[in-house]
């Protein structure tokens, strides 16, 4: 996908573009559930005229809470995300092209001539929106018969809200594209030399740090201590993998006697989908930045294990932080919302917390994880020394 820039081309290579697929999909499930819970909200004032029986007005109005709650609570969480993630792919393209960057600079581009044409990155939210409003639509006739499956209340009639699609799809994409902007803007206020040159500038905080770690640590201690210390977006996005695996798999299993089994499937899906989508683009960072680390390691002889260890092992408790966090997060959500949304509502059961359940997706998730840094310890492993130097 190129970039114009006053008659020069910038190009952002096939790679570049396929790290903001982890944008789509976080954009694409967070538009998604709140299209669909915010039509909903939106379509049900219709037939509020026609409930006469307090018992359906009290369904009704937890039925409303429960669309306002969801949607906060679920887009909020995602579009931090997806800001953090397009900062992150934004400061690492910088990095990458740090010459061909200085070297505009060094024919007069100002930082904002430079800065202006990543608008492209919010390009990736347009179609992640698009396509989960899109999806949404397609998916409502199932949604809204699920939400009303016993017909306690009214005939509920799907419409297309302009409105929705403004603030959901056009006005994510545009604050993206601007954000883009401004961030670019204010990464590329570096010296042209020190882009040229590649120089790292170090600030007076991380020399103090530096300062105060111990220089005797085992070499392969103070690497993996380093690589954390270096990549720490990588560190939440980690957390965040964990997390939402966590939190929406065991949320799931409690949507049967809650919400829906079709809600329960929903959740389910789009936990694994985030979490294996945002675990896959951290760990594929983590190792391309440290490539030139672990080919040095591997002249040295060192093992495949101790490659993986020094560079990925550090992450591993990262991971079951964001799992505890992601099972408090869960509970508590249930608990407000069953405690304060559904108080009113009959046949509703006391939401407890189910320790079996959590050991059961713990024990899914240790697999999974575990499986994951398999796989890239053997891609580690299939690191070609020779064309790591060849590149340089």
């Amino acid at each position: 996908m190129p970039m114009r820039l006053d008659g020069e081309l910038m190009v952002i290579g096939l790679k570049d573009v396929a790290k903001l697929v982890g944008i789509c999909i976080i954009s694409f499930c967070a538009v998604f559930v709140c299209t669909m819970f915010l039509s909903y909200n939106i379509d049900i004032t219709s037939i509020q005229d026609k409930i006469t029986i307090a018992q359906v007005q009290i369904f009704y109005d937890a039925q409303v809470l429960t669309s306002k709650v969801v949607s906060a609570v679920s887009g909020g969480c995602l579009l931090i995300t997806s800001v953090i993630m397009l900062l992150f792919y934004i400061k690492h393209y910088i990095d990458t092209h740090k010459k061909e960057l200085g070297i505009l600079k060094a024919l007069g581009y100002s930082n904002f001539k430079i800065a202006k044409n990543f608008w492209i990155f919010g390009l990736s939210v347009l179609i992640g929106t698009l396509t989960g409003f899109l999806a949404a639509y397609c998916f409502m006739p199932t949604f809204y018969g699920t939400q009303n499956i016993d017909n306690i209340l009214p005939e509920i009639e799907i419409h297309f809200h302009l409105s929705l699609f403004f603030f959901l799809v056009i006005l994510p994409t545009i604050l993206f594209s601007i954000i883009s902007i401004i961030y670019a803007c204010l990464k590329l206020k570096k010296p042209t030399l020190n882009l040229l040159k590649d120089i790292m500038t170090v600030s007076s905080k991380q020399l103090k740090y530096k300062k105060e770690v111990p220089s005797d640590l085992p070499f392969l201690n103070e690497l993996q201590k380093n690589t954390l210390r270096q990549k720490k977006t990588l560190v939440f996005f980690i957390i965040f993998a964990s997390f939402c695996f966590s939190a929406m798999t065991q949320m799931s299993f409690s949507m049967d006697e809650l919400a829906s089994e079709l809600m329960g499937i929903m959740i389910m899906l789009i936990g694994i989908i985030l979490a294996c989508t945002t675990l896959f683009l951290a760990i594929t960072t983590v190792i391309r930045g440290n490539i030139k680390t672990i080919a040095m390691m591997k002249i040295f002889g060192y093992s495949k294990k101790e490659c993986s260890k020094a560079i990925l092992g550090g992450y591993r408790p990262m991971a079951y932080i964001g799992f505890v966090l992601g099972t408090i997060y869960q509970y508590m959500l249930l608990k407000i919302m069953v405690t304060f949304v559904f108080r009113n509502m009959e046949n509703i059961p006391d939401y407890k917390f189910d320790f079996s359940m959590m050991c059961v997706c713990l024990i899914f998730f240790i697999i999974l994880y575990e499986l994951v840094l398999y796989c890239y310890s053997n891609k580690i492993k299939n690191i070609s020394i020779k064309e790591i130097m060849l590149e340089n």
